[in-house]
């Protein structure tokens, strides 16, 4: 999303696809919750990270295929 000059104020512009999955419309009110982004890892604490993840050696079943679409999934 963009932050915008708006006379005195400043606008965010939402991406068609956000405002058509909301279902907004102009005049509509919402409410903003400020995310902060952590830092990105540096390389070290990648490879520390992975080798605390070895530790656990999970095995998956050969035949195990990831499916991103349905790892995206909200439950109904």
């Amino acid at each position: 999303m963009r932050v915008l000059k708006w006379r005195d104020d400043l606008a965010v512009k939402l991406p068609k696809e956000l405002v058509e999955t909301l279902g907004l419309k102009e005049g509509d009110e919402i409410d903003l919750m400020i995310a902060r982004v952590a830092p990105a890892a540096t390389e070290q604490e990648r490879r520390e990270a992975l080798e605390r993840l070895r530790e656990f050696s999970w095995n998956l079943p050969a035949d195990f295929k990831f499916d991103r679409e349905d790892a995206h999934k909200r439950g109904d």
